[in-house]
């Protein structure tokens, strides 16, 4: 953590709001980059992708449900994995708090994985989470939309994140968008991936608030600390009043 230089509160003050005037212009850009989006051509989904749920099989347009929009998010759970990626767990916690508002503005939220669905469905009461999850197990779906990568790619460079990086592994994350017209078609209209799934972790607006921010310079990898919620080791409890004076 950088030595911070100490001032008054007028200094203090003053530094804050040439700050503020730099917060807002990126909220502003931002705000016009998020229209653009909503401008952005769609392209058809021409397969007839299926899914095992634990109510039984279902198409890429059940998981609609009544909505007119979907968000998938592509979750890191592979065939042979024990479990779920911890990253992807960590957004998964800010998704399930989230799942209730997306439904009242008329989202339709999955996530998908290619995991078989036993497995899932044994992971995400582990986790105690609601929303739906589907596997994709034995389709292309995953493949399709570049979060697996075939077997002959693993031991090699994985093409990631519309070809602007490789991946180290062979399952990796996403967020894709779809929407269904009146006639049943469906159209694929966003995906995202990397650092672009960043506001699905709601903890690192937190810790970005906080003195000394994410603090992960000195670790391996960025979330080299991320644990699955119910893996964390406990914190040591300091007395309290009454447990300090005994009986």
């Amino acid at each position: 953590m950088t030595q911070n230089t100490v001032v008054s509160r007028q200094e203090w003050v003053q530094a804050r709001q040439a700050h503020l005037a730099k917060e807002k212009a990126l909220t502003r850009q931002r705000d016009a980059l998020l229209s653009e989006r909503q401008c952005l051509p769609w392209t058809r989904v021409e397969k007839e992708y299926e899914f095992d749920t634990p109510s039984g099989r279902k198409t890429l347009s059940q998981l609609f449900g009544d909505s007119d929009q979907l968000l998938v998010y592509h979750f890191m759970f592979g065939p042979e994995w024990e479990q779920g990626c911890p990253s992807c767990s960590l957004a998964a916690d800010t998704m399930n708090a989230n799942l209730v508002h997306l439904t009242q503005r008329g989202l339709a939220f999955t996530a998908i994985s290619r995991a078989p669905i036993g497995k899932i469905e044994e992971f995400r009461k582990r986790m105690n989470w609601s929303f739906p999850w589907a596997s994709s197990f034995g389709g292309d779906f995953n493949q399709d939309f570049e979060v697996s990568f075939p077997a002959d790619q693993v031991s090699g460079p994985k093409v990631y994140n519309f070809g602007t990086a490789s991946f180290p592994s062979d399952e990796a994350p996403g967020l894709s968008a779809f929407y269904k017209n009146e006639q049943g078609e469906i159209f694929h209209t966003y995906s995202t991936y990397g650092r672009g799934l960043e506001g699905l972790l709601g903890v690192y607006a937190m810790l970005d608030a906080s003195p000394k921010g994410r603090n992960e310079a000195d670790l391996p990898f960025p979330m080299a600390w991320v644990r699955h919620h119910d893996r964390y080791e406990a914190k040591p409890q300091s007395a309290t009043c009454c447990s300090a004076h005994g009986d």
